[in-house]
């Protein structure tokens, strides 16, 4: 018994002695309560989705009553063909194009869309043109594939490599790779690739295995999904060089890796549309390449986006892949 309680105390000295991660197992549980807290509170949810072209003065001035009815949720739109290719697949209720002679269209079969034509007609907007389309619904597998596989990336990029170098940094490898000719830089790169030549590989290998029974939904190029796909997961890949690069505890390494995993997950579109979202958590959104990543991936499967489309996506996804790798090999320490 004495030996057990001597290892005992032995372990739990040596945690509370490492105040970063001390800090960093206290602090990080409130911070995502409070953050989940402020960010999904409200009151009642909106039922429906209706697209908006033109703006809500014009929505107003159109259909005084329509704005202010309860439990309908107004998204605006600049791109009158995007939008309506959203009410074609029923990802959006119905869309109301106000810019000039007041319109909406609506998809014949979606029953939402029936329903709340019947409601809008109530509110003053009886006398707007009507706009049929028709279109399949995008089955939800289809349009969760994308975040499930991104999810996955993320924690394949992030702690296999982070814990990695933290590892060889605690051990001794990293002091004796820092007497041979080899960079700091050359040294992550080369970790960069190795991960992701194995992230790539296994996405591939899931998605094509899944595809062979449940065959998904692609409208795009599978050559630029798969660019994507390799440059999301680079991006990834910065990200735990980054923060591996200068620290030696892999408690701490597990605290930082989760305060950046955690925002990602939840905001990065992966579980459900951030459309309609408040401005500052888009914003926020738009902050992680996991976001970009699977947006892009969304857009080519299906919607059939061409490069030029995604290239937004593309160039943030470079960027941030550049930006982290430098910073990384910059304040990278071989102790």
């Amino acid at each position: 018994m004495k030996k057990f309680l001597a290892v005992l105390h032995a372990r739990n000295m040596e945690f509370l002695r490492d105040r970063s991660a001390l800090v960093w197992n206290l602090a990080m549980p409130f911070m995502l309560v409070f953050g989940l807290a402020f960010t999904f509170s409200g009151g009642n949810k909106d039922i429906y989705k209706i697209g908006v072209v033109g703006g809500i003065e014009q929505l107003t001035q159109a259909a005084p009553k329509l704005p202010t009815t309860q439990h309908l949720q107004f998204i605006l739109y600049d791109d009158l063909d995007a939008a309506i290719n959203k009410v074609k697949h029923h990802q959006m209720d119905m869309l109301i194009d106000v810019s000039a002679a007041p319109k909406y269209w609506v998809n014949t079969s979606s029953p939402n869309g029936y329903l709340l034509e019947r409601i809008i007609w109530g509110v003053g907007a009886d006398k707007f043109e009507r706009q049929a389309v028709e279109g399949a619904e995008i089955r939800y597998v289809d349009w969760f594939l994308p975040g499930i596989l991104g999810m996955n990336m993320m924690f394949a990029c992030l702690f296999g490599v982070g814990f990695v170098i933290v590892r060889y940094r605690k051990n001794g490898f990293l002091k004796r790779l820092k007497a041979t000719p080899l960079g700091a830089f050359q040294f992550l790169f080369a970790q960069l690739i190795s991960r992701l030549l194995l992230v790539v590989v296994i996405t591939t290998i899931v998605y094509v295995g899944c595809d062979f029974f449940i065959d998904f939904n692609m409208q795009g190029s599978y050559g630029t999904l798969l660019l994507v796909t390799t440059l999301g997961a680079m991006s990834l890949i910065s990200i735990g060089l980054l923060v591996a690069a200068h620290t030696a505890s892999e408690e701490l390494a597990g605290g930082m890796l989760n305060i950046v995993t955690w925002p990602m997950m939840l905001l990065s579109g992966a579980w459900f549309s951030l459309e309609g979202a408040q401005p500052w958590v888009q914003n926020i959104a738009e902050l992680f390449p996991l976001t970009h990543m699977i947006s892009a991936t969304r857009s080519i499967m299906n919607e059939g986006a061409t490069l030029a489309q995604v290239m937004p996506d593309v160039w943030v996804l470079s960027l941030t892949s550049a930006v982290f790798l430098a910073i990384g090999a910059f304040v990278f320490k071989w102790e």
